[in-house]
């Protein structure tokens, strides 16, 4: 099992002491985010990726992912992370996600990342209905799954709860209208969780899409807020030892964004919690 830490729980630090702090609790891979304050792509040179892979070379850290879903930069009041989705009713504001992708595939070439991560779509507007909003959806991704197969890095869709796709067999349905070996999912363990879709059942069945993992742990009442791995409801026995049967020899990425006070101590905990979970299989 391979652990990563995102430096999503790192916001208030740049990029170059989130590294050093990750490389400290003794995590091997770290995922970076293509947001402020760390790698907004349209704002970094060629230098300053240059600088990013001496760190990560000094710290002995290897990229696991390339987070691209947050788009804080942007500053949308009614969810940073989300909006500009790929489903903006305003084609000029849903045209900055789509460069924004665009550009943090070419960053993630760039760094040697081999993947990175995007919405699943964004929330549906009350007006449109989800047929139309994934018609949308497939129209905006395919030109971006096709640089994806041109930078030779995969484009992975995250299914998360309340937006367009959140399920499981959502995901396929993409997968039917765009078929390309650079696309692929983002399994997060969480986000199925919330929406009832039992990780240790899953894992299996999507096994041959899955290229990443991202960890967190969730609540008993299923409420989509991550927890450290070990204090909500998950079973994460199961969860590991689903992942082993599947030969699985990728990175899951300890992702803990809520923990911005204290990423140390969040990311201390559950690397301890999962290697002993692990080890115990």
């Amino acid at each position: 099992m391979r652990l990563a830490y995102s430096t999503n729980a790192y916001m208030r630090f740049e990029i170059e002491e989130a590294l050093a702090r990750i490389a400290r609790l003794g995590y091997k891979g770290v995922e970076l985010m293509a947001d402020v304050p760390h790698l907004w792509p349209a704002e970094t040179s060629n230098a300053r990726i240059d600088d990013v892979r001496r760190a990560l070379d000094q710290h002995g850290l290897a990229i696991s992912n390339i987070n691209a879903f947050m788009m804080n930069k942007i500053g949308d009041s009614r969810q940073p992370y989300w909006h500009p989705s790929w489903i903006e009713p305003d084609a000029d504001y849903r045209q900055i996600r789509v460069e924004h992708t665009r550009a943090a595939l070419t960053m993630a070439r760039r760094l040697g990342a081999p993947c990175i991560t995007t919405e699943p779509g964004g929330p549906i507007e009350s007006e449109s209905g989800y047929a139309t909003a994934m018609n949308l959806f497939v129209e905006n991704l395919k030109p971006i799954v096709e640089h994806a197969g041109r930078e030779q890095v995969l484009l992975l869709i995250e299914p998360e709860p309340g937006l367009l796709i959140e399920r499981f067999d959502q995901y396929l349905e993409l997968r039917d209208r765009i078929d390309s070996p650079f696309m692929a999912l983002n399994f997060d363990i969480g986000h199925a969780y919330c929406v009832a879709e039992e990780p240790a059942e899953w894992i299996p069945r999507m096994a041959s899409h899955t290229r990443h993992y991202h960890v967190e742990d969730i609540a008993a009442s299923r409420v989509h807020h991550h927890l450290v791995p070990g204090t909500g409801a998950i079973d994460f026995g199961a969860t590991l030892q689903a992942i082993r049967e599947t030969d699985y020899d990728g990175w899951l990425t300890v992702e803990l964004y809520p923990f911005v006070e204290d990423p140390d101590t969040a990311g201390q905990e559950a690397k301890q919690y999962l290697d002993r979970v692990a080890a115990s299989l």
